[in-house]
């Protein structure tokens, strides 16, 4: 199984293809119960990954405002209003 250092470092689509597997393997119940224990764990660790990654591009999509003339501008994400 991949470690949670690894995981950190998958592309939003490659954490997503992987949950992905292990749905299909979580479905499939062919997985013995310790394994399927692991896959969960595995599983929620991705979900959470991907949330992130998904948390992370809706950040950056709202940090593009339209200023007092309505023309589009951007501040830095960090930014409060």
């Amino acid at each position: 199984m991949t470690s949670q250092i690894e995981i950190t470092a998958l592309s939003f689509e490659e954490a997503l293809k992987a949950l992905e597997d292990v749905v299909r393997r979580l479905e499939s119940g062919e997985a013995p119960l310790d394994e399927s224990i692991v896959l969960y764990a595995r599983g929620d660790a991705l979900r959470a990954h991907c949330q992130a990654r998904l948390d992370a591009a809706q950040a950056r999509i709202e940090a593009v405002v339209a200023d007092r003339d309505g023309a589009l501008a951007t501040r830095p994400f960090d930014e409060t209003v």
